[in-house]
């Protein structure tokens, strides 16, 4: 005899690495969030645009070499008919998107074009603290056609000071904007004897590493690299090592002020600063400096071995760094780059731009406790439902309250009423509402004092809330 049981198997789900999921409560914060960093990016005039996930792998790999692993998508391959490779993949940035919308929209765009994106990303790495395989950016960025003012430059982390400044947790938090300018970087290896690109790359690939490793070390190790150095065309003598000293000692200091940076750059006798590039570059720098003068000391300042991919970034640089936790990495970055959609266009379309790594950065708050305590549910209050046989009575209060800007849940049975009170404090609601009833007028009781009050549907609000007309 089989017996046969009624028992069902359980599959008992685990969480999938590298991709964040929260509780309400946290979730809640999160929103906030994103509603503060659209405010603030409105407020300087940016419109928001959302792109697909999905880019053709010809778009996402047209700007060079992509170094990310990308999520193939074959599903949507196969469902166009198209029995060949899989060319769709979900994005891993929101710059290369933007080229591709750009290119594609540019008859109807208005110029400079200012957009901010906040959606998710997906890149194939191996999660860790700080890295995840799906996660949030937002971005801001303004394109322009032939040329774009370098005001934009300024601009850019001024708005990040003023968005990470206004975060929910983030109060108490201390962090830096560091900024440089690419064509300083590679006009200083000019002046000394390094001109071949490919050279360029490999020393300012150790240059990023300066701050990390230190300066003996990293002096060491580039005077260890097989580079072309050619000392006919620099006036500055002696070994490559001793040349490269006295650069990287400007390069290990930080520069609060424009005058400062002048100062540091322009009277240093080892370097010649008549190469154009470098002029270029101070100058530049020197004019993003004086228009950030107006941010409190330290929030801003020059730094000048920030690298952020030499192959992409063509002038200003941006990192923004935590000063209690330097090693955390940049939360912050971007640049300017000389043609966006040239692979797709043929304008030349020049941009500057900046990114909040928003997913790690509120990892950080979240695990380190920062974040504000809220509730599980976004309502500001619950009405009771005393019967059944008032239940359109209060879904009609309910609307009422909600057409003044209240947000209202309503309780969804006839307990009893210690029962929906639990409810309403376990979720966290601050307010609930008693309606009228057999001759008792509406009442509000308050859960975090316990004070119980009249009310009238049209005229209450909650404390210190300004409440915004609905209807």
């Amino acid at each position: 005899m089989v017996t046969m049981s009624n028992e069902r198997k359980i599959y008992k789900p685990k969480p999938v690495s590298g991709f964040p999921e929260w509780l309400p409560e946290t979730r809640l914060i999160e929103q906030q969030w994103f509603d503060h960093i659209r405010r603030v990016f409105e407020s300087y005039g940016f419109c928001n645009i959302e792109t697909p996930s999905v880019e053709e792998l010809d778009v996402l790999s047209a700007k060079g070499e992509v170094d990310k692993e990308i999520y193939v998508i074959e599903r949507l391959h196969k469902d166009d008919g198209d029995k060949g490779e899989a060319r769709l993949a979900l994005h891993f940035d929101q710059t290369v998107p933007l080229a591709r919308y750009v290119a594609m929209h540019f008859n109807d765009l208005v110029f400079p074009f200012k957009r901010y994106q906040m959606q998710r990303v997906w890149r194939g790495e191996r999660p860790q603290a700080g890295r995840f395989r799906e996660f949030y950016q937002c971005d801001i960025d303004v394109i322009g056609v032939d040329n774009l003012p370098l005001h934009f430059d300024a601009e850019m982390p001024a708005i990040m000071w003023e968005v990470m400044n206004g975060l929910p947790g983030m109060n108490g938090e201390k962090f830096q904007i560091q900024i440089s300018n690419r064509n300083i970087l590679i006009g200083y290896l000019q002046t000394i004897g390094i001109f071949n690109e490919e050279d360029i790359t490999i020393a300012t690939r150790e240059i990023d590493k300066l701050e990390k490793q230190g300066l003996e070390k990293t002096i060491k190790n580039i005077a260890a690299l097989d580079l072309v150095s050619n000392t006919e065309n620099t006036k500055i003598p002696g070994s490559l090592e001793d040349r490269i000293r006295p650069f990287l000692e400007l390069f290990s200091t930080n520069y609060h002020t424009a005058d400062e940076l002048n100062e540091a750059l322009t009277l240093n006798k080892h370097f010649d600063t008549s190469n154009e590039l470098l002029k270029k570059g101070i100058e530049e720098l020197s004019f993003v400096m004086s228009q950030l003068s107006h941010l409190p000391k330290d929030a801003v300042v020059a730094n000048l071995s920030i690298v952020r991919g030499l192959d992409y970034y063509t002038g200003t640089v941006y990192e923004t760094r935590f000063l209690d936790d330097p090693g955390y990495g940049s939360i912050c970055s971007g640049g300017r780059y000389d043609d966006l959609a040239g692979s797709y266009i043929s304008k030349h379309l020049p941009g500057v731009g900046i990114s909040i790594g928003f997913s790690r950065l509120f990892a950080r708050m979240h695990e380190k406790g920062k974040l504000p305590a809220l509730q599980k549910s976004p309502a500001d209050l619950m009405v009771v439902m005393p019967s059944e046989e008032q239940r359109a009575q209060v879904a009609a209060l309910c609307q009422s309250l909600r057409r003044r800007g209240l947000k209202v849940e309503m309780y969804h049975a006839a307990k009893k009423i210690p029962d929906q009170l639990k409810y309403a404090s376990r979720k966290g609601i601050p307010y609930v509402w008693f309606p009228e009833t057999d001759g008792r007028p509406h009442e509000v009781k308050n859960m975090t004092t316990g004070a119980q009050s009249p009310a009238e549907p049209q005229h209450w609000k909650p404390e210190g809330k300004t409440l915004e007309q609905a209807a």
